[in-house]
């Protein structure tokens, strides 16, 4: 190699601008409880739980020695026709956390295999009911399912879209929610519940039985946190139970408790068919996701098939690894033992107070935020994105990561914190905002 810099250039790095990554790398080496070291040595408080996967703090060793021991055990095994104890065990742990009724759990490995697992299986339900007709599948503007080819045509935001075309025939798109009347609103806005009729007015241009099923983020998160505004998710459910649709909430941000409650549908009160999870449900120790379905779609599904044949043909090579099932039972536990729900919503008053005070400051936009959830919006700069970039590099500098969308910070601490953290966390924010 001909310099230290060298040594990077094979890896191709996601959702990065690799040229200035390279000419100036910014490497996490260590991490453990609400903090990352770099590879200079500083510490860096964690904003943003990695990437909303590890709520229950890094490095945890409860997680480690699961993972080493199952390892140690059974290290692989394949799920197609076969099984581990450790599948099963985490299923019914998750079963127990989901909506009464969302009792059947299928493995992955991410939130982007979760959502196009769930357009599978909306579509085979259908199909088993004899009405296959059912093709069409609806999203949100500003949405984010994910980066595999479904959740891609899904996808509301343009630069993940724009790059690849269409994807897949049939995908529609509601009007998003965040609206002007809604700015600097803590929790759901008054304004936005009519929106949800744009899914009615789908219903009248394609047909009453051609669409097979809503997927919607209850908090949009990767996009800058839109919290629903008030009303609108139940008249979504009610337009869905009218003309037979499926209601898909992606819950890989806001499920394990990020909104306080297991799961968003338990905090909105809203419960859907289908729930995709990922992120948390292993603390980020390993790749996981699953998808939580109604018991009547999954009996429908079975009952579709002869005797005696696969039902539902789908699955990957790691569906339900061992050692991610090992993670996810030591994270849950966790959850459990340290009740990290409870501390979430405890902590949330605080944490909204202090995203909300950084409003005073002229570069600030607007703050939305919900749980221990939080998107600031900076006021655009030469160019859409451009501040956000340049806001990662600062924060980095002083000591703080958070995730940025755009011109959005996306704050989101892990549920271990505290006022002080918390307090932390607003104060890096302001000293690197103060400079705009």
């Amino acid at each position: 190699m001909d310099s230290a810099n060298d040594t990077l250039e094979r890896h191709w790095l996601p959702f990065t601008d690799n040229r200035s990554f390279k000419r100036e790398p910014r490497l996490f080496v260590r991490a453990e409880g609400m903090y990352y070291w770099s590879q200079h040595g500083n510490r860096i408080l964690d904003g943003s739980s990695g990437l909303f996967t590890s709520a229950a703090g890094h490095c945890r060793p409860e997680i480690a020695r699961a993972v080493a021991d199952q390892l140690q055990t059974l290290d692989f095994t394949p799920s197609f026709m076969r099984g581990h104890p450790g599948a099963f065990t985490l299923a019914n742990e998750v079963a127990a956390l989901t909506p009464s009724g969302l009792d059947h759990i299928f493995f992955c490995n991410s939130g982007s295999e979760a959502i196009d697992t769930a357009i599978k299986m909306a579509l085979a339900y259908h199909l088993a009911r004899k009405e296959g007709q059912r093709s069409y599948l609806v999203s949100r503007e500003r949405a984010y399912h994910g980066v595999n080819i479904g959740g891609t045509a899904l996808s509301g935001m343009v630069r993940n879209r724009e790059t690849f075309g269409a994807l897949m025939p049939g995908v529609l798109h509601l009007r998003h929610t965040l609206l002007p009347a809604n700015r600097m609103t803590r929790g759901m806005g008054a304004s936005g519940a009519e929106l949800a009729e744009d899914l009615l007015r789908f219903v009248q241009l394609v047909g009453e039985r051609r669409i097979a099923a809503v997927f919607i983020e209850p908090i949009a998160g990767s996009t800058g946190v839109i919290v629903p505004p008030r009303g609108y998710l139940e008249r979504i459910r009610e337009i869905c139970d009218s003309y037979g649709i499926l209601l898909v909430f992606d819950e890989v941000i806001c499920g394990f408790g990020r909104t306080g409650q297991p799961f968003a549908a338990q905090s909105f009160g809203v419960i859907p068919d289908l729930i995709t999870m990922a992120k948390a449900l292993t603390n980020g120790a390993q790749p996981m996701g699953a998808v939580a379905v109604r018991d009547t779609i999954y009996q429908t599904i079975l009952e579709g098939a002869p005797q005696g044949a696969t039902e539902f043909f789908h699955g990957y090579t790691y569906s339900a690894h061992p050692a991610a099932c090992a993670a996810g039972l030591a994270t849950l536990k966790i959850y459990e033992t340290e009740q990290l729900f409870a501390r979430a919503r405890a902590l949330s008053p605080h944490f909204l107070d202090a995203m909300f005070a950084l409003s005073d400051l002229p570069v600030v936009s607007d703050v939305r935020g919900y749980g221990l959830l939080a998107g600031v919006e900076l006021k655009p700069g030469k160019a859409p994105g451009v501040r956000g970039s340049e806001l990662q590099a600062r924060l980095f500098d002083r000591g703080l990561h958070v995730k940025t969308t755009g011109d959005v910070a996306i704050v989101a601490p892990a549920f271990i914190a505290g006022n002080a953290e918390v307090d932390e966390i607003a104060a890096l924010l302001r000293d690197a905002l103060q400079e705009y």
